[in-house]
């Protein structure tokens, strides 16, 4: 007790003498508006020295990490990830809350819809996994304008767990559909104008339904998913069509996209098989062609000039051979 007592009295002592009744140990001033709710739960605190370090700048920079009911806390108006939910990280972050408690607080502001609730700037996968569990949400909490909270929202991103580039697009894309204006998303993305374009372009160019039916791919960069955007707009019909959907949906996420890139990708026409004739002196005389369905014969005349007529006049003794040959000893045709 000696040692969370000392703790806690370290972390809340001034920085000098003037700042003093600021920083005492009294519970803070009520907050009106949307932040009257506003106050620390310092019972929740570990003894981590750092943690402590942690909430004393946030103390001393005006920031109070505070304790929010979950189902008072809305996702932000923009998603960024697609499957994030899903995944076996989630599953282990979930596990490492439950057994350790939610070390780093997320990011809210009060919500634009309801001064009694507050929406997510980033912390999503934390907040859901502590409305899972149906535990209280540590959150600092700061008055954010829409481009404020995406710019803060990609950036937490781009700092722990890199978006995949769809995932980049489609976020790019909801967001210059909301209105919010280019420069921001080039902040919020760290991209240049010209990558925002083609991101957003691309984004644009495909279904939702296929966007999300294929997930994040996480191993698919720009140029497939714009080889992928291309083939559909060459394709008529759905592209459910083209799919074997149930095993499309056995599969992960980049698989999936693999499947759906060659359900797309038209075959290729083989070229046509080829059997050069020669004598029994290895002269070539003439030679086969077969494609299509079809059987050419190209005589060499330079080398046997007479073998051209020669076929044009007994193919018709050939053709009534090899038919007295079928009729007798049937063949079975490779299909």
């Amino acid at each position: 007790m000696n040692k969370r007592r000392d703790a806690l009295k370290a972390m809340m002592t001034p920085i000098n003498e003037a700042s003093q009744n600021e920083h005492r140990l009294a519970k803070p001033a009520q907050k009106s508006g949307s932040l009257k709710a506003m106050g620390l739960s310092l019972q929740s605190l570990s003894d981590d020295a750092e943690d402590a370090q942690t909430l004393r700048a946030q103390l001393q920079s005006g920031e109070y990490v505070i304790d929010i009911e979950p189902d008072l806390i809305d996702v932000s108006f923009i998603r960024d990830r697609l499957d994030d939910l899903d995944t076996a990280d989630f599953d282990d972050l979930k596990a490492s809350i439950e057994e350790h408690g939610q070390q780093v607080p997320i990011l809210v502001r009060p919500s634009p819809q309801d001064d009694n609730r507050y929406q997510v700037a980033y912390g999503h996968r934390r907040l859901a996994a502590l409305q899972a569990l149906g535990r209280p949400v540590k959150a600092v909490v700061r008055d954010l304008s829409d481009e404020d909270l995406i710019v803060a929202q990609g950036k937490e991103n781009l700092e722990r767990k890199d978006l995949s580039f769809i995932e980049r697009a489609l976020f790019a894309a909801r967001l210059e559909a909301h209105g919010i204006e280019r420069h921001a998303l080039m902040a919020a993305l760290s991209v240049h104008k010209g990558n925002l374009s083609t991101m957003i372009a691309v984004a644009n160019s495909l279904p939702l339904d296929l966007i999300q039916a294929v997930g994040a791919a996480p191993k698919v960069g720009r140029p497939r998913w714009e080889q992928l955007s291309q083939l559909l707009q060459a394709t008529s019909g759905s592209w459910k069509e083209r799919v074997d959907m149930q095993r499309f949906m056995r599969l992960d996420s980049d698989a999936r996209f693999a499947l759906l890139l060659k359900s797309l990708t038209p075959k290729r026409k083989s070229g046509p098989s080829i059997y050069p004739l020669k004598s029994s002196e290895g002269v070539p005389f003439a030679r086969i062609e077969q494609n299509d369905g079809k059987t050419k014969v190209i005589v060499d005349e330079a080398t046997a000039p007479e073998f051209g007529h020669y076929l044009i006049t007994h193919l018709p003794e050939i053709y009534a051979a090899y038919l007295r040959s079928e009729a007798s000893e049937p063949r079975m045709r490779q299909l």
